[in-house]
């Protein structure tokens, strides 16, 4: 077997400074957390966290290092719920996705892993700690597969040699890489303040109806625009590719259009609205103006709501 990846990927969970502004005494609190944590004082350090929470229930960093503390507390599944609903309130920032996936590879959930951090990397580009975890899962897929490969066919030579480079990799820096390994990034800025306290979510009803209808425009304007950030955003982290494709794969379709010079149009006209499950179906007329193409088609988009958005979910002509 290789050497596990995962101390290098363990190594380098984010530290999440405090940056912005909150009330002192708040901040003492999670500074505080911080030092009993470094002193290795995990009990403690989760309770300051935990008070600074009960007054600032939504406080994004309050939360991020509550779950760094559960980590080092040896409690992963109540660390990824924590992570999980801070990507469902700031779904933004990309550090929740890097330390997500590091949780996923502990469990040998591998391909889940890199999906969060594909969807990391796709928020924060330059984000270079997501890219050394993505190459540390990719390499541990690669091995998995030569295994395979070998248990199949013991004679394939290649497969072999493959793996025993694998294993090279697997015992140099990569693999000796232990939690005190320093790899961390650079402190990301903080969520606009007050914004994960949001009310409930009503019942579906007009309301709704005018959001979603607005969520499409948005949509549709940012596509409009070439605004790849903007446009990209308005899909779910499992956003279901049509006709089989991966993710990358469709989303390099949609940017070549928005390289090219010349105008680009998208106009939506039509919307209709349904809710069932949780979920919007929106039914609408699209058409699609470009200096090489023009098309109308129906499209329906399904909707799910995260963070106090829809985003699209699945997306399909008719």
């Amino acid at each position: 077997m290789i050497p596990s990846l995962l101390p290098a990927i363990r190594s380098v969970l984010v530290a999440w400074a405090l940056v912005g502004v909150v009330p002192a005494a708040l901040a003492d609190n999670i500074a505080e957390a911080q030092r009993l944590l470094k002193q290795g004082h995990q009990a403690a350090a989760l309770e300051k966290v935990e008070e600074h929470l009960a007054s600032n229930p939504g406080d994004a960093r309050g939360r991020f290092s509550k779950g760094l503390i559960l980590v080092e507390m040896g409690r992963p599944a109540d660390a990824m719920t924590v992570f999980s609903k801070l990507i469902e309130d700031y779904p933004e920032l990309p550090e929740p996705y890097n330390n997500l996936a590091v949780l996923h590879a502990q469990q040998k959930q591998y391909d889940k892993a890199r999906t969060a951090l594909e969807m990391a990397i796709r928020i924060k580009p330059n984000y270079a700690t997501a890219y050394e975890n993505l190459g540390d899962i990719h390499a541990r897929l690669a091995g998995q597969a030569y295994e395979k490969a070998l248990q199949i066919d013991p004679a394939k030579k290649a497969a072999r040699l493959k793996l025993s480079r694998m294993r090279e990799v697997g015992s140099g820096s990569l693999g000796d890489a232990g939690p005190g390994a320093s790899r961390l990034s650079a402190a990301p800025d903080a969520p606009a303040a007050g914004k994960a306290d949001r009310a409930p979510v009503a019942a579906a009803g007009d309301g709704d109806e005018k959001e979603v209808a607005r969520t499409i425009e948005g949509w549709a304007r940012a596509w409009s625009r070439k605004d790849a950030k903007a446009y990209f955003a308005h899909y779910a982290a499992d956003f279901r590719a049509p006709r089989g494709m991966t993710r990358k794969t469709w989303e390099e379709g949609r940017l070549r259009p928005m390289r090219k010079p010349g105008r680009l149009q998208v106009e939506v006209e039509d919307i209709r609205v349904a809710f069932a499950d949780g979920k919007a179906t929106v039914r609408f007329r699209q058409t699609f103006s470009s200096p090489a193409l023009t098309s109308t088609v129906a499209k329906t988009l399904v909707l799910v709501r995260s963070g106090g958005r829809w985003l699209i979910q699945e997306e399909r002509v008719g």
